[in-house]
């Protein structure tokens, strides 16, 4: 005897279940929320330097602003705005290195040996605190940051 009866006459098969419909493209994004991100990018790239990329605190703000001014205007303000403390701070770095250099010749450089790493140290700090007032949407002004690209 078989286990499973055969299918009376009078009811139809039950048709196959299809799944729901997918919708074709994501809902768009928040723009401002896209903004504010590649905003924050643009001071946080400045941290590829620890990372070991030479030059890396110039380069990462000035591709992130080079890709992305012309999509956000607000990306062309921060980039700009991280490019030329970044600039301002590779010169002070390399002017104190110098200087200090110079100053071993008259036995006086040892003084400036801690100089260079609290300039990248502030270059980190500020680079930081600006990436937290872009992301909250705000502008931030570098202190002592010279304005080379405009």
């Amino acid at each position: 005897m078989e286990d499973n009866p055969a299918p009376s006459q009078g009811t139809p098969p039950e048709p196959p279940v299809s799944p729901p419909p997918i919708s074709p493209t994501p809902p768009p994004a928040n723009p401002e929320g896209q903004a504010r991100t590649w905003n924050m990018l643009c001071h946080l790239s400045a941290l590829a330097m620890l990372v070991g990329v030479p030059f890396g605190n110039i380069l990462g703000p000035l591709l992130v602003w080079q890709i992305k001014k012309n999509e956000f205007p607000s990306v062309d303000v921060h980039g700009k705005a991280a490019v030329n403390f970044q600039i301002t701070v590779t010169l002070a770095f390399v002017l104190t290195l110098v200087a200090m250099w110079v100053g071993l010749f008259f036995c006086v450089g040892w003084l400036l040996v801690p100089v260079p790493f609290l300039i990248v140290l502030a270059g980190v700090i500020f680079a930081i605190v600006a990436a937290i007032k872009a992301n909250n949407g705000e502008e931030y002004k570098y202190p002592w940051s010279l304005e080379l690209v405009k």
